[in-house]
């Protein structure tokens, strides 16, 4: 009696950690996304960087049109919003997502951490796109663990002589070949969530462009 008592509190133990444990973890991931859609200055670099933006303007950034920021230092873009820093060289632009729009929101949002430098008679543009912490984490976590259980699997089956028979041939092949499976599907969900983010924050920085570069600008 005293033994069942004992697993029972053990099994309660460890359904109370585990539980604890989900709240923390989800309760990060809402904090890490909080601070990454946050237009605050302070939190304008938060987020892991994954790729760069560059581009240029044919004009100054004295000449660049930064009026819209004046009042607030945010604009509303049509597909997006941006924040100005009081320091007028560094723009967080970042795509604006409605609560009921049919626009599919991937675990992978994106935003850009844009700088205005200028060269000579013209604005050099050098920007770092960012996505959550938790989500580059998460993402490499889940990875790591397909390809590293993959690669456990094949040395454990070989080393205890898995591969001896037939059967242990068609057991080995057809786990190895579920994980190569699973691992290629992560990997283009990954690749067609990038490629439609970074379409969103492209068509947001457009709309950037249009607004601040003068008009005679966008039509060379």
């Amino acid at each position: 009696m005293m033994v069942t008592d004992t697993r029972i509190e053990i099994r309660c133990a460890m359904l109370l950690a585990s539980l604890c444990g989900t709240v923390v973890l989800v309760a990060l991931v809402v904090v890490d996304w909080l601070y990454f859609n946050s237009m605050t200055v302070p939190l304008s670099r938060y987020g892991c960087g994954i790729a760069r933006l560059i581009d240029r303007f044919a004009f100054s950034p004295s000449s660049l049109n930064l009026n819209p920021f004046r009042q607030h230092g945010l604009v509303q873009l049509a597909h997006g919003i941006a924040r100005l820093s009081p320091d007028e060289r560094y723009i967080v632009l970042r795509p604006q997502y409605h609560l009921f729009s049919i626009r599919v929101r991937t675990m992978w949002p994106m935003k850009a951490t844009i700088h205005l430098k200028p060269a000579e008679s013209e604005t050099r543009v050098e920007g770092v796109k960012r996505i959550p912490w938790s989500s580059a984490l998460m993402t490499l976590a889940w990875l790591m663990t397909v390809a590293v259980g993959t690669v456990g699997f094949v040395i454990a089956f070989l080393i205890n002589g898995g591969f001896r028979s037939f059967g242990g041939v068609l057991l080995g092949i057809g786990v190895t070949a579920l994980g190569l499976i699973v691992l290629a599907f992560g990997l283009v969900m990954i690749a067609l969530a990038y490629r439609l983010e970074n379409q969103r924050l492209t068509q947001t920085y457009e709309d950037l462009r249009q607004i601040i570069v003068p008009t005679s600008s966008l039509s060379s």
